[in-house]
């Protein structure tokens, strides 16, 4: 089998105390990788993976796999009859941080009537919200301003998302897929500095020095 430059280095066989690891290459293509670990355990490794029996670990790296391409590497392994396969792992995947979970991304500007701002994730948004624009968010939305057109949070469906405001008086307040009451139906002429949440299924309005009590302190280590 001839080996192209391009397909040396897909497959790394280093010794550990117990065995042997492999690792395979976690971005070229699928049937490349497989091609190098036959030709490796056939040609140019077969010296050194014969005699007793090797126990073998298999990386693969971050690549996301089948069941059946899983079979595919070790039904090449088996062929090798002194090599035992103890484990096929790939690496978990990195689930985001609290920290990670809590950016924010900081906007100035203005929202003008027929204009709408999107953000992915957190958003904090220096400026006014004019009657007829409109913000929405994935995440918490944050206006250090006067919101008096449309926020939408937690679009995605999170309802654990909030909708805070330096002036609050808007045309409309969606938290997934909830829609608030009119601040007129808050009883409330005049709202500064503060949120809305959902509560029970319902959407309530409260003090942003409040706030903490939905997220409180992580526990320290």
């Amino acid at each position: 089998m001839n080996m192209s430059a391009t397909t040396k280095h897909h497959v790394t066989i280093k010794g550990v105390k117990d065995g042997l690891v492999f690792l395979l290459d976690d971005v070229c293509e699928w049937n490349a990788l497989l091609q190098e670990l036959q030709h490796k355990l056939e040609k140019t490794h077969e010296q050194i993976l014969t005699g007793p029996i090797i126990h073998v670990y298999v990386k693969l790296g971050k690549r996301e796999v089948t069941e059946e391409q899983k079979e595919e590497v070790r039904s090449i392994i088996r062929h090798k009859g002194n090599l035992l396969i103890q484990s096929i792992e790939c690496d978990p995947i990195e689930k985001p941080s609290a920290q990670a979970d809590r950016a924010i991304k900081l906007v100035k500007g203005m929202v003008r009537s027929g204009q709408t701002l999107h953000h992915d994730g957190n958003l904090l948004f220096i400026g006014d919200v004019n009657p007829g624009g409109t913000i929405t968010c994935t995440g918490n939305v944050y206006i250090m301003g006067s919101l008096r057109g449309m926020a939408h949070a937690g679009m995605d469906g999170d309802e654990s998302a909030v909708i805070a405001a330096s002036h609050m008086r808007p045309t409309q307040l969606r938290i997934a897929s909830l829609i608030s009451r009119s601040p007129d139906e808050w009883g409330i002429e005049e709202a500064f500095m503060e949120y809305a949440y959902v509560k029970d299924g319902k959407m309530e309005i409260d003090k942003l020095n409040q706030l903490h009590r939905l997220w409180p302190d992580p526990p320290q280590a």
